[in-house]
């Protein structure tokens, strides 16, 4: 986002819960104009409300449908300027490759990654055709740049979600457009608690070199940085924030 812009205003997919509401609340606080994306209706009136925000500011959106991706970036740009993206919704399961159904390998591509591409592509095309700046931050995984066992599908979605941001970072730069993503590890979400076994948990925690799971707070303020002005140099990066984990060892 670049200094002259005076737009504050930043949608965030996947908003109604987990990291994407903990970035949501961050934002909120350093006095941006947040606006949630979420295909949990009652969990984005809940978050709203939590928020302080008006109704207004949640649409209920599926990120892989483009229209209703392409209507609810036109209902935020027809009052708002829209300085930033940040694509937090997504979907994950632990499961040997062997035994991953090909329904469940492209349920959870189409959302973490597709959706992310559409999200992306509504966004980037606003700033191209008024020639505004912009940012756009991934929420992707470390399980994107390694090969943790059980995670063929939720991997490979988060690989190409890496790959894709350093695409359309190289495509758009030049546009004044910086496309960036934060590859958490372990984080305390439902998500996270909904898929990691006690046996997965003791896995992680005995690599992570920081011992302990991070918190969405922990992502959100990578976000906020990679948003702000003061990282208006950093485009195509992808930021492991993950307590050392990527350097530390796989998950067996």
């Amino acid at each position: 986002m670049n200094s002259s812009h005076q737009s504050r205003a930043v949608a965030i997919t996947g908003g109604a819960s987990g990291i994407g509401l903990e970035t949501a609340r961050l934002l909120t606080e350093r006095g941006f104009e947040v606006f949630l994306l979420d295909l949990a209706a009652p969990a984005l009136g809940s978050a709203c409300t939590d928020l302080g925000l008006s109704e207004e500011r949640g649409t209920v959106c599926n990120v892989v449908d483009e229209a209703a991706v392409d209507e609810a970036i036109g209902r935020i740009t027809a009052a708002h300027s829209l300085a930033a993206v940040v694509n937090c919704a997504g979907i994950a399961m632990d499961r040997p490759s062997v035994e991953t159904s090909v329904e469940d390998f492209r349920r959870i591509v189409d959302v973490n990654l597709t959706g992310t591409f559409i999200v992306s592509r509504a966004a980037a095309r606003y700033w191209l055709e008024r020639e505004l700046p912009g940012a756009i931050v991934n929420i992707t995984s470390v399980s994107g740049l390694c090969g943790n066992k059980g995670r063929s599908a939720y991997g490979a979605s988060k690989g190409g979600q890496n790959l894709l941001t350093l695409v359309m970072a190289n495509e758009l730069g030049v546009d004044g457009i910086r496309v960036n993503a934060v590859a958490p590890g372990p984080i305390e979400t439902p998500l996270t608690q909904a898929v990691h076994t006690e046996d997965v948990r003791r896995q992680w925690l005995d690599r992570v070199p920081q011992r302990r799971y991070g918190t969405p707070r922990e992502i959100a303020g990578a976000v906020a940085f990679l948003i702000s002005d003061e990282a208006s140099y950093i485009n195509g990066q992808i930021l492991a924030v993950d307590g050392g984990f990527i350097h530390a060892g796989l998950v067996a």
